[in-house]
């Protein structure tokens, strides 16, 4: 007897190999058990690694096994011959298919694809650890499964479907693994985020804000930042939310992405007491930035941009740091006129010249710019910085606490500056994590450069991490507003899998989600159902078999129907499967495609129907579609891929370096002729 432990943190394509050659020994036989148990770790503390086989009685001095290939000589003692080498060699290929980047595995799945082109196993004719260890690899890997999935490599799909068809036991063993994984993941979720942070004088009223600026769609992100301060405001404290509009620059800023912010919200079920713009603020900002240059605090300068950045980079002094107050005054008014000369120049904040904190460094605070503003139109030439508007008009609309991302860290000292510099009502900061999901953009600039190329449909795009594209894609907003505020206010920067955010939204659209039929038209299956009336019929059917309120749709049954060749392929002559929403059926006869390339292809089914039978006791449970008594709909079945390849791109990455080749992958289908009632959203 030997001890498998996992450490159920860590790499499934690492994890996953070793407990399939586990179980198999199990399964295989009987007498040469092999105890599994799972630690919640990324690593094995003692053994540092992420798994470990005990042999049987070990002594203290006895090693333990943490090496796949040593796993597998110690399960596999009795594979001795000529193949044995070729599995030993496959088993130490299985680490290239870990790293979870597709431009790392792509290699080695080609290699794999190759090698598959006359072979139903790796190595040999029949199943060996090899096939496991590979097998294991990929589906522990979410890159590698995702490609196979979408059969972007024919003879590997054809190969994994085939090595988990024919051994059941696999998906019990992938479940184990996953099943701890989810407990893990559902014990987690239950105690629910903590949003006792101790946020200073909340007995003296709570006001919070929200200010996006309108120069694109509101992305996950900016959810996050709103779904908070709304919960701080109304939620917890029963205080007040503004959101005002950071309508500083015109260059960028358009009426209709204000309006979608604002549409965005009320969907999120976000209602602020008071709407604003700091465009309302823009005398009173001109007023402050005045205050500053006649208190000495400001100057006016015209370094070159790349100048500027150098010197500020290095911590040298503007040539423009010591002119005199008149000067400077002189200066802004050039700029407010936006003529020829102002345009030259900026206004600096004299704070500091080589603070450490480089955000200190004398930050530009007015900026010169003649384009007309959406709102203000031609009024004003000259306008606010983020950093300089934000803290002025957050203490004149009264708010007690700014709630914003760990990213303006730096410039906290800044902020607070400013109010002290302008004898301005104090402002409660707290910094919370923003919401980063991997192979995730959420830049603004790089999402609009998506946009404005053509890689994406629009703002509104189901591969974008904008709420209208997450909406698209099926998220409800109860399910966004779940997920989010179970992150809470917490500082601990993550990167988060989509696969935990889709999963909170199964719950909630799974109950509720009328139930359709679509059969891919490639190598779909004609299948003649013996003992089906002649003519064909329609009954009424529940839209959701657990969900009667939902309605009934019409099922239209004939003796010739279509079935899906995954699920043809999966059949064999004489057994007992069941069509849904029909009954049991045998199946009679399989014809096989005669190109020699194509053998497995089914291209004729003959079933016979057996509606007393048992459903409880059928393996197969299919889909299918009557061609007679209906219209089928065409269909396009569409499925997305990651936009990037990385999981997470660094400040020195260049995003078109990782830009994933094609992410739109579509499959013409025919749909149950209910599809053709459906409406758009539906």
């Amino acid at each position: 007897m030997a001890s498998l432990t996992i450490a159920s943190k860590a790499n499934q394509a690492v994890t996953l190999p070793p407990l399939l050659l586990a179980s198999y020994a199990n399964e295989s036989n009987p007498n040469a058990k092999v105890n599994i148990a799972f630690e919640d770790v990324e690593k094995l503390q003692q053994e540092d690694a992420p798994f470990a086989l005990t042999k049987a009685n070990a002594g203290s001095s006895d090693p333990i096994i943490k090496d796949l290939t040593q796993v597998l000589m110690h399960t596999f003692k009795a594979l001795k011959g000529k193949d044995d080498d070729l599995i030993k060699e496959w088993a130490r290929r299985a680490d290239s298919l870990a790293p979870t980047d597709f431009k790392s595995v792509e290699g080695p799945l080609l290699e794999l694809d190759s090698h598959l082109t006359l072979r139903s196993y790796v190595v040999g004719y029949a199943l060996t650890p090899a096939d496991l260890v590979i097998w294991g690899a990929i589906r522990g890997n979410k890159v590698a499964y995702a490609a196979i999935k979408k059969g972007a490599m024919v003879n590997v799909t054809r190969w994994f479907k085939f090595i988990e068809e024919t051994n059941l036991w696999i998906a019990p063993a992938v479940q184990s693994l996953n099943a701890h994984a989810q407990e893990r993941k559902v014990a987690k979720s239950k105690e629910g985020a903590n949003y006792d942070i101790s946020l200073p004088d909340t007995d003296k009223g709570v006001v919070t804000r929200f200010p996006p600026e309108p120069s694109g769609y509101l992305h996950i992100g900016h959810a996050k930042a709103a779904l908070l301060n709304d919960y701080f405001a109304h939620e917890m404290y029963k205080g007040t939310l503004i959101c005002r509009f950071d309508d500083t620059n015109p260059s960028k800023e358009k009426e209709e992405f204000q309006d979608a912010i604002v549409e965005d919200l009320a969907l999120m079920g976000i209602k602020p007491d008071k709407t604003s713009y700091t465009s309302n603020y823009f005398q009173e900002l001109y007023d402050q930035c005045v205050k500053l240059l006649k208190d000495g605090k400001a100057y006016a300068d015209d370094t070159e941009r790349e100048t500027m950045q150098h010197e500020r980079m290095h911590g040298i002094q503007s040539k423009r740091r010591d002119a005199s107050i008149a000067e400077n005054l002189s200066r802004f008014e050039e700029m407010k006129k936006g003529n020829e000369e102002g345009v030259r120049w900026c206004v600096r904040a004299k704070m500091s010249v080589d603070n450490p904190n480089k955000a200190m460094r004398d930050p530009v605070v007015y900026r010169c710019n003649p384009e007309p503003h959406h709102r203000t139109g031609d009024k004003w030439k000259i306008y606010p910085t983020y950093d300089f508007a934000c803290p002025i008009v957050d203490s004149m609309e009264g708010i007690t606490h700014a709630l914003r991302t760990m990213e303006y860290r730096d410039r906290n000292p800044q902020y607070q500056w400013m109010l002290d510099s302008l004898n301005l009502r104090k402002v409660h900061i707290w910094d919370f994590a923003r919401m980063n999901f991997i192979r995730t953009l959420l830049s603004k600039r790089k999402l609009t450069k998506f946009v404005e190329s053509g890689i994406v449909w629009g703002w509104d795009d189901p591969r974008f991490p904008t709420i209208r594209g997450i909406r698209r894609r099926g998220m409800t907003i109860d399910a966004l507003r779940e997920f989010i505020l179970k992150q809470g206010p917490s500082r601990n920067i993550v990167n988060l899998d989509w696969t935990l955010f889709w999963a909170t939204n199964k719950k909630y659209i799974d109950p509720v989600a009328p139930r359709h039929t679509a059969i891919a038209k490639d190598h779909a299956v004609t299948a003649t159902v013996k003992g089906a009336r002649v003519a064909p019929f329609t009954e009424d059917k529940p839209k959701h078999g657990k969900n009667p309120e939902l309605g009934t749709k019409k099922v239209a049954y004939s003796s010739e129907i279509l079935i899906d060749q995954a699920d043809a392929q999966a059949f064999a002559e004489d057994e007992e499967i069941t069509l849904m929403n029909w009954g049991n059926a045998i199946v009679r006869s399989i014809t096989h495609s005669l190109n020699p390339l194509q053998r497995s292809t089914v291209t004729a089914l003959e079933l016979e129907l057996h509606l007393q039978g048992d459903v409880k006791k059928t393996k197969q449970k299919v889909t299918w579609l009557a061609m007679q008594g209906q219209e089928l709909i065409p269909v396009d079945l569409v499925d997305f891929d990651f936009l990037i390849t990385k999981d997470k791109l660094e400040e020195e990455d260049n995003v078109d370096d990782f830009l994933t080749p094609k992410t739109e992958f579509r499959t013409e289908a025919v749909a149950d002729g209910n599809v053709a009632e459906l409406k758009e959203g539906e």
